[in-house]
């Protein structure tokens, strides 16, 4: 009887194990087969290493850490997920490894992208009325790079005081040490030319300073700075003048008009 029971339950779990395993198998979905003549993901992979060669590109045109790094971010969108893409910072160089048809790829993704920048002439024209008439013109000119930033300054240097100390000498005159910080004072010029179509897109912050009447501060005769600055984006088209602003100049009946032309170099 003992042996009876033992066969029945040992057949009921074989039952039961078969019942689940029958229905582990029914409700996995069964993976599609490769249709005839198609090749697998992973074996095209292995067949495309195979392959494999490897080939430096030095770039030429990207000047700057930023641009290098777009494009590289474009190869590696671009290319089969599986194809090594290194950037040699100090060789201004990319290096992949990849089959001779994805090199040819990335080839002409790096031609379409390291493209020589253009070159411009900005000139900024500062002109003082006073009553309707002309009385100065002052022009400052800057090369500019189509995506970078360039900088003109002209003017001088002002000492201003910002503190003193003794440092324990037993002179009192030779113990106190005097600190200065220094203003620039005159114009100072910040420009990035982006290229549109039909001209270029111009950020620019033009800064005009100069020194006022000096005013007494804790025992100390302090100069006082005044300032004009005009912080625009404009849009220019080759050859023709842009007016950025019109300033009065206070205390005066004078004003001031800034304007900028672009002209191409290269």
């Amino acid at each position: 009887m003992n042996r009876t029971k033992t066969i029945a339950a040992i057949t009921l779990a074989l039952a039961l194990t078969s019942s689940a395993a029958w229905s582990q198998v029914a409700d996995t979905p069964a993976k599609p087969a490769d249709a005839p003549g198609q090749v697998s993901h992973s074996a095209q992979m292995d067949a495309d290493r195979a392959r494999f060669r490897i080939q430096t590109f030095y770039l030429t045109n990207a000047s700057q850490q930023n641009e290098a790094n777009e494009i590289m971010v474009a190869l590696r969108n671009l290319l089969p997920p599986y194809v090594k893409t290194f950037l040699v910072a100090d060789q201004n160089a990319i290096v992949i490894q990849a089959t001779p048809e994805q090199l040819e790829t990335a080839k002409k993704i790096i031609a379409d992208l390291d493209r020589p920048r253009k070159t411009y002439r900005l000139t900024y024209t500062i002109t003082e009325i006073d009553g309707g008439k002309r009385i100065g013109t002052e022009h400052y000119s800057m090369i500019v790079v189509t995506g970078q930033r360039a900088t003109l300054k002209q003017g001088s240097k002002i000492p201003v005081l910002t503190g003193s100390y003794n440092n324990g000498s037993a002179t009192a005159a030779a113990g106190v040490q005097t600190q200065f910080t220094y203003l620039d004072v005159g114009m100072n010029f910040a420009a990035t030319l982006d290229e549109i179509d039909h001209g270029a897109r111009l950020n620019s912050k033009v800064e005009q300073s100069s020194v006022g009447e000096e005013k007494a501060i804790a025992d100390a005769q302090e100069p006082v700075i005044r300032q004009t600055v005009i912080e625009s984006t404009s849009f220019l088209s080759l050859g023709k003048p842009l007016m950025l602003g019109s300033v009065d100049i206070p205390g005066t009946t004078r004003h001031m008009d800034i304007e900028v032309v672009m002209e191409q170099v290269q």
